[in-house]
């Protein structure tokens, strides 16, 4: 079956300008300078954060940055997760940042936005990637092959995040979700968390983190194709309190309850939660792995573009788009919110190996892209203000609902 591959943005042809402008790009960045309708200097938004506009000659034409320059060493500054409180729920990036009072933010993760390809089944709403908030697992990653966003740069995968460790440096890492379901003696694997899309063959955990969204989506795809029709053999399983109290042959939808687990099975998964039975014990654990044996207080899902100071191999040099992104420097004290403008005039935007540069010449030595096009999106509080601005001009002329974004607090 051929896996279709969609681009988004604007085609940038591969000539001895290109890399001319990647050049100039850097140059311009580290020079400080800041063409005409661009903000002079770093401004203050807070003790610890501060905000700069500027343009950026690139392949396809001027885009405009929008940058929020974060110090991780200041005692009072933190970053944090936003989300509306479920993982399959999406919200304006304003509202979930004046939600939690965060200073600023920027709109985060990939997300599972149209289901076109499953007539009558609903889009989740739900992000690709891991995500952790306040130390707290919401959710696993779903397969490579299900995911939304522009093709992975060569070695990356769906586990991919960036977010800050539990001793408060930033750090680009992979997550991998463990877990297991056991009954009366038998041990079976736990391949899903929260996600909108299972594996073959698996069996996925659905908790009250998930939402009110239809779980009907997680069994649809392949590992090879996500536009493949939704598996037919499919079994679910609820456990509160540690007991089965129902099963059915279809995954169901509304608010899993505190104290409840919904296990979903496809294919083989099925077959193993048809041998539970109302009344059984069951236990079910599950976690994150990090590749680092970090611990992390929040992170969320994306691709590396840029690690060790350099610019990740195979990254698209190709398509331009309005792109989001996150920048890494002294060591994972610092921390650049990096969002490009969408108005007509800047539109065309970077492509990810521009984007990547561009986070070099602030200073990055480790790169993440995150969502881009209609969702880039950054915030700041004005000083003495109640409420965020948008700062970066929406490519959809309007702020469209994220599942989740990063948010800048200060205590």
């Amino acid at each position: 079956m051929t896996r279709r591959r969609t681009w988004f943005g604007t085609v940038v042809r591969r000539t001895p300008a290109l890399s001319a402008a990647l050049a100039t790009l850097a140059a311009t960045v580290l020079a400080g300078a800041a063409p005409a309708g661009a903000a002079p200097a770093w401004t203050t938004v807070a003790p610890g954060v501060t905000y700069r506009r500027y343009d950026l000659p690139a392949a396809a034409g001027t885009a405009r940055a929008h940058v929020l320059n974060v110090d991780l060493g200041h005692g009072r500054v933190r970053l944090g997760l936003l989300y509306p409180g479920a993982v399959a729920a999406r919200a304006p990036l304003s509202s979930l940042a004046d939600a939690r009072r965060a200073v600023a933010g920027i709109n985060g993760d990939f997300f599972d936005i149209s289901e076109t390809q499953h007539p009558g089944v609903p889009a989740t709403g739900a992000s690709v990637g891991p995500a952790i908030a306040d130390g707290k697992v919401l959710k696993g990653a779903v397969p490579v092959s299900q995911r939304f966003g522009p093709e992975l740069p060569p070695g990356t995968g769906t586990g991919a995040v960036v977010g800050v460790d539990t001793g408060g440096r930033a750090r680009v890492d992979t997550l991998s979700l463990v877990g297991s379901v056991s009954a009366l003696g038998r041990r079976l694997a736990l391949r899903g968390l929260n996600q909108y899309a299972l594996p073959e063959n698996a069996i996925g955990a659905f908790t009250s983190d998930w939402g009110r969204a239809a779980r009907a989506r997680a069994v649809c795809g392949t590992d090879t194709d996500r536009a493949a029709p939704c598996a037919t053999r499919t079994y679910e399983v609820t456990v509160r309190r540690g007991q089965v109290v129902s099963a059915s042959a279809r995954p169901g939808s509304g608010a899993v309850t505190p104290g409840t687990t919904v296990l979903l099975g496809r294919e083989a998964g099925a077959a193993r939660l048809r041998t539970l039975r109302v009344g059984e014990r069951v236990t079910v654990r599950y976690g994150l792995d990090s590749a680092s044996s970090a611990a992390y207080r929040f992170a969320v899902g994306g691709y590396p573009v840029l690690a060790g100071g350099r610019v990740r191999a195979g990254l698209d040099s190709r398509v331009a788009a309005v792109r989001t992104a996150v920048g890494i420097g002294a060591g994972g004290r610092r921390v650049f919110l990096f969002a490009l403008d969408g108005a007509a005039a800047y539109r065309r935007g970077l492509t990810v190996a521009e984007v990547a540069a561009a986070l070099r010449a602030l200073g990055a030595t480790e790169g993440f892209s995150l969502d881009g096009g209609g969702s880039t999106t950054l915030v700041t509080r004005r000083p003495g203000a109640a409420r965020v601005t948008v700062r970066n001009r929406p490519s959809g002329g309007a702020e469209r609902p994220v599942p989740n974004g990063i948010g800048v607090f200060t205590r």
